[in-house]
């Protein structure tokens, strides 16, 4: 029995070498054949745009396959390599700020948000998906550049809150459940960093100060753009009155007719979803359709689901193969299938700390538990828009949710954490330290500010 442990141990060791963590593939692969088959139940609206049963399924598989062969590259690779931490972590982010200020300017309207740009071929591209994923190593960088004595520099937490309030800052018009991700991000990466609390408090209220005034410059800006626009105005041409008087009317900020009002609209979602508990009582519209079918979709799953591929809700959900797929995966597999997918996201995460636990330096330690916490919160946002938690916002479901540039973008994060645990060397003997990790540019070799001494056991348990 000793043997087979001992081999087993060995065997996984070895593959933890040569591919990355053997768990993290595990729930990326788990991931991805959810996403194979509750995407085929949920592009019933799909296929009667496309007039096709396959060509959204295998549109999905497409990005799905060279989301893998990104994991895997970027698994190979070493995330100590000066490519890496010179080149691409500077370079990704100005490719992002960037992207996000032309999206903000000539970017394509999606379901009302000016939030992507089109490509040669009809490609659309989603700036803000990068702009996580970017955060993410920009945060990591910058938080093992200033550690000192295992505990952050004043001057590293101003310019990371810097780099998080520039990127919200240019994100917050298409989607503000985009910012709370990236805000959530940075305080846990804060604290694995060795932030002090009343510092991070300090710079919480101050962060909060400053939105708070650009929402108000923003709303009053609004506010008298309306007030221009609906006041009656009095044409003179050559000094002399017409006859006459037009109300002007608003002039449209983009060619696109389908842009809205994003302010106005998370106010009233916001109102809604504070009284969502009369949700039974309401008529289904086509402002309140995504809440009600998806709460439907719940009630109809109950605790085991009505079966795969037995969906009744999907061809009437908007956005049910994206923004609400966690509702038709509950009504397939029931309250029994949901948790599970829940307890996939939230054991990457807890693989993530076990990971940096092994951690001998900071920057290792900030870039697994980043991407991993990327990919949980979105998850975890994704359903509670879906259940009522939170107010309904656009978020897709990591891996799960159909959409090229999220599929990537989340793959790339996989990529990364296995690139991570692959490079971190282990000792395979259970009663051994961790050995020396490969050595780190200068500036960038600071100690994990939250290492503890690993204990004697099965380092894969």
């Amino acid at each position: 029995m000793n043997e087979q442990k001992q081999e087993k141990r060995t065997s996984l060791y070895e593959f933890n070498q040569k591919y990355g963590d053997p768990w993290i593939w595990g729930i990326f692969i788990g991931l991805l054949i959810i996403s194979v088959v509750e995407n085929y139940s949920a592009s019933s609206r799909e296929v009667a745009r496309t007039g096709s049963i396959y060509a959204p399924i295998l549109k999905h598989c497409l990005f799905l396959t060279l989301g893998t062969a990104a994991t895997y590259f970027i698994a190979r690779r070493d995330y100590n390599k000066p490519s890496f931490l010179a080149v691409i972590i500077p370079g990704m982010a100005l490719i992002t700020v960037g992207s996000l200020v032309y999206v903000m300017l000539f970017g394509h309207v999606i379901n009302g948000a000016q939030r992507a740009i089109t490509l040669p071929g009809g490609i659309t591209f989603q700036p803000a998906e990068l702009a996580k994923l970017s955060i993410v190593t920009l945060l990591a960088y910058l938080l093992a550049v200033y550690q000192r004595d295992k505990g952050l520099m004043n001057r590293g937490l101003m310019l990371a809150c810097g780099a998080v309030c520039l990127y919200c800052g240019l994100m917050i018009q298409s989607g503000f459940t985009n910012c709370a991700i990236i805000m959530a991000i940075c305080l846990t990466m804060l604290l694995i960093g060795g932030a002090r609390i009343k510092t991070i408090a300090i710079a919480l209220v101050c962060a909060g100060v400053l939105g708070g005034c650009g929402l108000l410059i923003k709303s009053a800006g609004d506010r008298n753009e309306q007030i221009v626009q609906s006041t009656d105005t009095e044409v003179v041409v050559d000094g002399e009155d017409i006859a006459a008087i037009e109300t002007a009317q608003p002039a449209p900020t983009i060619k696109d007719p389908k842009k809205v009002d994003r302010w106005a609209m998370r106010a009233k979602r916001i109102k809604d979803w504070w009284n969502n508990d009369s949700l039974v009582y309401w008529a289904v519209t086509n402002e309140n359709q995504q809440e009600v079918f998806s709460r439907m979709a719940q009630a109809h799953g109950g605790v085991f689901g009505v079966g795969l591929g037995q969906s009744r809700e999907c061809a009437r959900l908007p956005l049910a193969f994206s923004d609400y797929i966690f509702s038709i995966i509950v009504e397939e597999t029931g309250f029994v299938g949901g948790m599970f997918v829940m307890l996939l996201y939230l054991s990457l995460l807890g693989r993530a700390f076990i990971i940096v636990r092994k951690c001998t330096r900071a920057l290792p330690s900030l870039l697994i538990i980043g991407m991993a916490s990327l990919i949980t919160y979105q998850a975890l946002i994704h359903m509670a828009i879906n259940t009522g938690v939170f107010p309904v916002s656009g978020q897709p479901l990591p891996l799960i949710s159909n959409g090229g540039t999220a599929i990537l973008a989340m793959s790339a994060a996989f990529g990364i954490m296995l690139s991570v645990s692959r490079t971190i060397a282990v000792n395979k003997n259970a009663t051994s330290t961790a050995a020396p990790e490969p050595e780190l540019p200068a500036g960038l070799d600071a100690e994990n500010p939250i290492q503890l001494e690993p204990t004697p056991r099965n380092v894969w348990k």
